[in-house]
């Protein structure tokens, strides 16, 4: 069955069946690595990408059920220049293992399209369903908190 997905602005028509995990299909199917397997179970954050502009966990999520919709992954949130979150991680060195970070910073531009300035308690709630197993979260905080200022 030909099921239409838009991922990082580009439609695409895959084959796999409609209850494939999404995060197998982008990584499988369309060769985009960001996105990464951690738990499997929607725990870990890992796997996050946009759905619009909410944050959704591609391993438990049917490529079925987001047919028609715009995807993006950690690949699609700079083209042309790098986003905001992607910037600010590389200014406070953010990443250590880096195995989190496509989830964080998919995370952090899902929280700064809600929240546009948000406070320490805010950023730390927004990336809170994140796991780091480095300890990389005070930096991470420091740089949502730069993206933000950049943003505004």
């Amino acid at each position: 069955m030909s099921i239409t997905i838009t991922v990082n602005k580009k439609q695409r028509t895959i084959e796999s069946s409609p209850d494939t995990p999404l995060l197998y299909v982008l990584r499988d199917e369309l060769g985009l690595d960001g996105p990464l397997f951690g738990c499997g179970l929607s725990q870990c954050g890992a796997c996050a990408v946009l759905l619009g502009k909410k944050e959704i966990r591609s391993c438990v999520t049917p490529v079925a059920s987001v047919a028609n919709l715009e995807i993006t992954t950690v690949e699609g949130l700079g083209t042309g220049k790098l986003h905001p979150v992607q910037q600010a991680w590389i200014d406070e060195q953010v990443p250590q293992c880096g195995y989190c970070q496509s989830g964080m910073l998919i995370a952090a531009a899902s929280l700064l399209e809600r929240v546009p300035h948000p406070t320490e308690a805010q950023i730390k709630q927004g990336m809170n369903g994140h796991l780091c197993r480095c300890g990389t979260q005070p930096r991470i905080v420091k740089a949502v908190a730069r993206a933000a200022r950049s943003m505004a």
